[in-house]
């Protein structure tokens, strides 16, 4: 299998001006280049441009995919918008995430390797458009990205089975963080156990709390917002979000009182992993009687025609036989098939049997229905 490479850049912040897409052309003359994305993919060769300073200068997100199984997703965070100690808590010791400080922004990096490969042929697209909105949840305080980073960890046995959840749970799942698991191939049973708890997603302030904590802030606090929206400063909203959060929500001191552990969710997991192979076995046992039921039934239609045709089937068969060629003798087959049941039913075997050796005797010259033959009428003795 050839080598295959995806590359995705998105800007959402800021789009790219005429000096940057020229300054990315450079990097490759066959890249898709728009205002807000760069995307590329190879079957030979590799990236000129190195992702980390692209992110550092002009992107906000990137996804890369490979074939032989590497995954990355990368997210450009403003310091000022998210608490850093917070999510540095949250990947402390996690080998598949890093978070590195540059200027006045926070680059996340989360990989994976060695992942097997699905049944489907996976180009890499649609991929970032379908994670874009985990940036927007962690402005607004929605750390549960992170608690799909400590599941890999998880799932790779990196953690002691006694360590809490960072987080209360992980339900009920977004859009976002069901794309994030998949591409990640984060194991669907453990992603299960962790969301039969709510997470920490926020829930909506209301308006009179929302409307108090503007009020509450200092006249030249809002110019200095205002300007900057009239500016066009996209992290504006984002900014006075994080604010009213953290006035509606002070922090309160961690507590692992309640959590489960890496230990009590593997075999949560398990559990999930039996209950889904059960009801999967019973699913397919369901409809394997329904198939032969079915059968069971056209069968019977069938052979009541039979009955009614009398003879006139033998002589269906002869002609069916001297088409000489495979769809001729799958009739014949067939019928006889259908006559050998009846014969079963009404106790005459051996008249069957006798017939049918004559049939083969008429036909002995027909090599490939003779070999298909001669197993029933083996079979139809034995019995």
């Amino acid at each position: 299998m050839s080598e295959y490479q995806y590359y995705e850049f998105q800007a959402l912040d800021r789009p790219l001006d005429a000096a940057d897409r020229e300054a990315l052309r450079a990097l490759s003359t066959r890249a898709r280049i728009t205002a807000t994305s760069f995307t590329n993919s190879y079957e030979w060769g590799d990236f000129k441009g190195d992702p980390a300073t692209l992110m550092e200068r002009w992107f906000d997100l990137h996804l890369y995919l490979a074939n032989w199984g590497t995954r990355e997703f990368k997210m450009r965070l403003p310091a000022r918008l998210v608490d850093r100690k917070r999510i540095a808590a949250l990947l402390r010791g996690n080998e598949h995430a890093q978070l590195k400080v540059t200027g006045e922004n926070l680059i996340l990096t989360i990989m994976r390797d060695e992942m097997e490969p699905g049944d489907d042929w996976d180009d890499g697209s649609g991929w970032l458009t379908a994670l874009a909105q985990l940036r927007a949840d962690v402005f607004a305080g929605d750390l549960r990205l992170f608690y799909l980073v400590w599941l890999m960890a998880v799932e790779a046995c990196a953690v002691e089975a006694d360590e809490p959840e960072p987080l209360p749970g992980l339900g009920p799942m977004t859009g976002a963080l069901e794309a994030f698991a998949e591409f990640f191939g984060i194991d669907p049973d453990l992603v299960a156990a962790a969301g039969e708890r709510a997470g920490t997603a926020m829930e909506p302030s209301s308006p009179d709390a929302v409307r108090a904590v503007v009020e509450g802030l200092p006249e030249d606090r809002k110019n200095v917002l205002l300007v900057r929206l009239i500016d066009g400063d996209p992290h504006v909203a984002s900014e006075l979000r994080t604010l009213v959060r953290k006035q509606l929500s002070p922090t309160s001191p961690t507590s692992t009182d309640g959590l489960r552990t890496a230990g009590v969710l593997r075999a949560r997991a398990r559990t999930i992993l039996g209950d889904r192979q059960r009801a999967a076995a019973a699913k397919a046992a369901a409809e394997r009687d329904r198939r032969e039921k079915e059968a069971a039934k056209a069968q019977r239609v069938r052979l009541n025609g039979l009955l009614q045709r009398g003879n006139a089937v033998w002589s269906e068969i002869e002609n069916e036989v001297e088409r000489r060629n495979a769809a001729g003798y799958d009739n014949a087959m067939s019928l006889l098939t259908d006559l050998r049941v009846l014969a079963g039913e009404q106790g005459s075997i051996a008249a069957f049997v006798e017939r049918v050796a004559k049939l083969r005797d008429r036909h002995v010259r027909k090599a490939r229905f003779v070999e298909r033959l001669t197993p029933l009428i083996t079979s139809t003795q034995r019995s």
